[in-house]
C-alpha cells in the first residue's frame, strides 16, 4: 500500500523534535521501506523525530525514528515493536 497523509498526526514536540502517530493498515515492514513517506510528510517530518506506527490490520504498535529526509522522501528506522500481551 502507500502512505496515507490522513493517518499521520503530531502528538507533541519539544527540544527541536516531534512525536507523531501514524495509523495505517500497512505492516511495519512496508512502512519502514525507504521512500514510503512522501508528499506533504517531507515538510512535516524531521530527522530525529519519533513516529508511533499503529498497524490496524494485525494490530501492532511499533516505534520508528526518522533517519533521513532529502526533501522528496523520508526514511525511517526498522522499528521496535511493542509486544501486546494480556495474560489475565
Amino acid at each position: 500500500m502507500a502512505y496515507g497523509a490522513s493517518g499521520l498526526s503530531r502528538m507533541s514536540s519539544g527540544g527541536g523534535y516531534a512525536v507523531w502517530m501514524y495509523v495505517t493498515a500497512d505492516p511495519i515492514a512496508t512502512v519502514n521501506t525507504a521512500a514510503y513517506f512522501t508528499g506533504e510528510s517531507v515538510n512535516m517530518l524531521n530527522v530525529g523525530d519519533i513516529i508511533w506506527v499503529y498497524d490496524t490490520n494485525v494490530p501492532t504498535l511499533s516505534i520508528v525514528q526518522v533517519l533521513s529526509n532529502d526533501g522528496a522522501t523520508v526514511d525511517v528506522s526498522d522499528g521496535t515493536t511493542i509486544a501486546q500481551t494480556d495474560t489475565d
